[in-house]
């Protein structure tokens, strides 16, 4: 399969439809995701309200859940949404940010992904704690673990959740219990820049919005982030300017440019 010439077709999908993403995302990346999703070419809604989650997800074409910063309102709608989604067949993601780092937000994100998320998108600590195998202690947000350490556990948290699980790492390993796939795209100065995690997560609702097999879709997210950094670094002194260039190439990503893709 030549995933570069497959990662372009999927971004001439998102580029010519559009799709609605709803976000229930946390207050540090609202911003930075939602400008992301809009260089990419998709349409991002950032709606948590319990009061209309349900309608928002009836409407959006995937629905992506950050537990960045939790608050029991919060939770309620991300509970709605996901059920919702879940009923309705409409793809979504959960991001299950510093699971392992307190007991509430590690059950908080195993009851999210026992309502049957089409992709989690972890580090790799969040990946033991989910899988309550907490061998070293988190650190916030941070992963303590490498992801290729996990990579056995990874494959098994997805047969549990019959989901796609994402490790983000150095290398990126997506894999669907059975399929392993390898992104090696990406830059060191990336982890820099707050919310570039979160950003993966998001722009992995985007491709699950067009590319039916959620494997394929996870990894063509996570190429074309990490694709996206590797060109703005060779323009960037540092992550500031990094932030800025990011989008710039995701918006500007062309088929030459794709061709560096590197899934394995």
């Amino acid at each position: 399969m030549d995933h570069g010439l497959e990662t372009w077709q999927s971004l001439q999908k998102i580029r010519a439809t559009g799709p609605l993403i709803h976000n229930i995302t946390n207050y540090v990346v609202m911003n930075s995701t939602a400008n992301a999703l809009l260089a990419l070419g998709a349409s991002p809604a950032m709606v948590h309200a319990a009061e209309e989650v349900q309608d928002f997800v009836t409407i959006a074409r995937a629905l992506v859940i950050n537990i960045g910063t939790l608050s029991p309102m919060w939770i309620a709608s991300m509970k709605l949404a996901a059920a919702d989604a879940d009923s309705l067949g409409k793809p979504w993601v959960l991001d299950p940010v510093g699971a392992g780092a307190t007991p509430w937000r590690t059950l908080v994100a195993q009851q999210l992904a026992q309502i049957g998320p089409t992709v989690l998108r972890c580090n790799a600590s969040e990946v033991l704690a989910l899988a309550a195998e907490n061998r070293e202690p988190t650190r916030g947000v941070d992963s303590t673990v490498a992801s290729h350490a996990v990579l056995d556990t990874a494959q098994r948290l997805a047969q549990i959740y019959r989901t796609v699980v994402v490790v983000s790492g150095a290398i990126d390993y997506v894999t669907d219990g059975e399929r392993v796939l390898e992104v090696h795209n990406g830059h060191p100065m990336m982890t820099r820049v707050t919310g570039l995690g979160c950003t993966a997560t998001a722009l992995v609702g985007a491709f699950l919005a067009v590319q039916q097999d959620a494997l394929l879709a996870a990894a063509q997210a996570m190429a074309t982030l990490g694709l996206a950094g590797e060109i703005a670094a060779e323009r960037s002194p540092g992550p500031g300017s990094l932030q800025l260039h990011l989008l710039d190439a995701l918006y500007t990503l062309d088929e030459a440019a794709l061709g560096r893709v590197r899934i394995k």
